[in-house]
């Protein structure tokens, strides 16, 4: 094995990564939570709408600080099962107001800045590792993942990964194998 590529799609406090070969046969997937048990998932937009700015700023750091820990945990637990990781695969992030109390006041940002929260603190975790980080555009990953593989049917390429992997797959497996598989061809070691 040449080394795998993590794609990812993640969620308010969740993630799956799919990890492919540079041949884009899949290596491993699963499910990770991206923040400890007790603490908000969507800080930015639910839990610090009800708080004073400075509690709410405070609750937010809280929890960027537990999905860093999280996402170092869960990109470990991937090593484990591959050994070689070349890069790691995450959604593009819009941009935000520069500080945590603006974007919790900007309607707009608090419905973006916890998935950019929650990305950011996966590609941290890869960079502490040396990984490169590759941002793809969830609306043209799934055409770009044809080409690289040279596939007019994605969906029955994923029908054949998943009768022969099994359940669970659904389209966060699906997005997360496609970004893995447009940066697996695009990287060059």
């Amino acid at each position: 094995m040449n080394g795998g590529i993590i794609g990812v799609s993640d969620h308010g406090g969740w993630a799956v990564l799919v990890t492919v070969g540079r041949d884009g046969k899949l290596l491993d997937r699963r499910r990770v939570e991206l923040v400890g048990e007790g603490l908000p998932k969507i800080p930015h937009h639910s839990e610090g709408q009800r708080l004073p700015t400075k509690e709410a700023v405070e609750l937010v750091e809280r929890v960027r600080m537990s999905a860093e820990r999280h996402a170092a945990l869960a990109l470990d637990a991937v090593l484990i099962a591959v050994p070689r990781i070349i890069g790691v695969a995450l959604r593009e992030c819009p941009q935000l107001p520069p500080t945590i109390a603006e974007r919790i006041k900007d309607y707009r940002a608090q419905n973006v800045a916890d998935w950019v929260m929650y990305r950011k603190a996966v590609a941290t975790a890869a960079e502490a590792r040396g990984w490169p980080v590759h941002w793809y555009n969830a609306k043209k990953v799934f055409d770009a993942a044809s080409q690289a593989l040279r596939v007019e049917n994605l969906d029955a390429h994923f029908l054949r990964v998943r009768k022969a992997v099994g359940p669970p797959w659904n389209m966060d497996h699906k997005l997360a194998m496609a970004a893995a598989i447009v940066t697996a061809s695009a990287v060059v070691e």
